[in-house]
């Protein structure tokens, strides 16, 4: 049975939004393995991130200063929730909300930083590949624990695997496939 031109219309926005949901989930992979590369990889080389009083401007300078802006973070979970993608032919724009949980480390005690927000994102497909033009950060809300609340410690998770940031986290070790680095 041959696909009608509507439902090849149809399928191709299908697959040009799932290139794009792949793309927001690589960024907050990237962010809470702490992967420059990776992150790099996401954004065009003239991409703006707007990430309010952290940064404001190109993302490869954003990129440049995560290292620093990630050091106090003792654990950087991102966890998509509702997208919006609409597209334009080689142009697109999604609402993404987004739950980023952080525990800080302090001089004192670590607390933790839970924000409900969304990402507005506007995004090019260039050269047959869909990356981040311009990324702008909202909060809409924010949880904090002063001091932390997280107890990895906990006999509950004794014996298991705990996320880690950068290289030691084990899913470097686990998968063959989704190696670090590479969207």
């Amino acid at each position: 049975m041959a696909l009608t031109s509507h439902q090849e219309q149809q399928l191709q926005i299908l697959l040009e939004k799932q290139a794009i949901q792949e793309l927001i989930h690589a960024y907050c992979n990237a962010a809470d393995r702490r992967d420059q590369d990776k992150m790099r990889s996401l954004y065009h080389p003239d991409a703006i991130d707007d990430h309010g009083g952290f940064f404001q401007g190109l993302a490869m300078e954003f990129i440049d200063r995560l290292p620093d802006i990630q050091a106090p973070m003792e654990i950087l979970h991102h966890n998509v929730t509702t997208v919006n993608i609409k597209l334009d032919g080689d142009y697109a724009e999604g609402e993404v909300y987004v739950l980023a949980f952080h525990k800080v480390k302090t001089d004192g005690e670590p607390f933790d930083l839970l924000i409900g927000g969304r990402y507005f994102d506007k995004y090019e497909k260039r050269d047959g590949v869909w990356k981040f033009s311009h990324r702008a950060v909202v909060a809409d809300w924010v949880n904090v624990h002063n001091p932390s609340i997280v107890d990895l410690n906990s006999p509950i998770v004794e014996g298991s695997r705990l996320g880690k940031a950068g290289t030691d986290d084990p899913s470097y070790e686990f998968f063959s496939l989704l190696r670090r680095g590479q969207r």
